[in-house]
């Protein structure tokens, strides 16, 4: 495996797919929910309001493409405010500097920070499969009992390093999985000893292979779901002929240390930014 090495152009790439996964889950969730939301253009980036306590309500894949005018500005942060929403910037630091300026003199305050980390699919991934563990691609049949450990999983986080920005509720994390299912993301199931112990998230855009939504049933946990989970969809990205797999995880987190055991290497990170109405 050789060292991924991150520019703007690997970035720029990433940050498209990011801007991809966010329009079609957010379409499937305003579809769903028969929300008024919206996906407005800016600075080659994407705002997106999916409906009320949504994952998918932010500004994405800016500083790429320009600096976005405050007209243009003017407009997002009026449609959020319309909905009761803060207007939500993740800016990777990789991104044009003058777009961090801008922000601060409109009145974003810094609020977090996340982690983006790369494999390299150059070579052919090893699939790790501790004793015990089975990982598949999920079935539709099984949706529902998938999204409830996911679900339930997700409001019982690992403590290490930082914590997310946002708190979801429950059935906001359970809507935006059907919301990911409907935009045609694949789902994959890890059982351990024949219980259903966790699941994960698996997407392909443009060569880059985005592994999201794992998560593992508190029970499960430290048995070596999470990388078995991982085995699986780096060797289903090299196979779907990606270059590179990415995920996302918080500074100095559980989730980083293990992708960083498997080879992932920290890409950049994203600085939260928000504007509160």
């Amino acid at each position: 495996m050789s060292t991924l090495f991150c520019d703007t152009a690997l970035a720029r790439r990433i940050e498209r797919a990011e801007i991809q996964l966010i329009a079609d889950t957010s379409r499937a969730a305003q579809t769903r929910a028969g929300t008024e939301g919206f996906l407005i253009p800016v600075a080659g980036g994407m705002a997106s309001f999916a409906e009320p306590d949504s994952p998918f309500n932010k500004v994405v894949g800016l500083g790429f493409d320009g600096v976005p005018s405050a007209e243009e500005l003017d407009v997002v942060e009026k449609a959020f405010a319309a909905r009761g929403a803060p207007t939500q910037v993740e800016l990777a630091h990789l991104a044009d500097s003058a777009i961090g300026e801008l922000l601060s003199d409109r009145g974003y305050r810094l609020e977090s920070f996340e982690n983006v980390l790369g494999f390299a699919l150059d070579g052919h991934p090893e699939l790790v499969a501790p004793p015990g563990i089975d990982v598949r691609r999920s079935t539709a049949d099984e949706l529902e009992a998938w999204i409830a450990v996911v679900a339930d999983a997700s409001v019982h986080p690992d403590t290490q390093g930082l914590p997310w920005h946002d708190d979801f509720p429950r059935e906001a994390v359970a809507n935006a999985e059907r919301d990911f299912a409907a935009a045609g993301g694949i789902r994959y199931a890890a059982f351990r000893d024949g219980v259903l112990a966790g699941g994960a998230d698996f997407r392909v855009t443009d060569g880059i292979a985005q592994l999201a939504g794992a998560a593992t049933a508190p029970t499960h946990r430290r048995h070596g779901v999470q990388s078995a989970l991982v085995a699986v969809r780096l060797a289903d990205a090299k196979a779907a002929g990606c270059d590179v797999a990415v995920i996302v995880t918080q500074p100095g987190s559980t989730s980083q240390q293990n992708a960083q055991r498997r080879g992932f290497e920290l890409l950049y990170t994203r600085a939260t930014l928000v504007k509160h109405p």
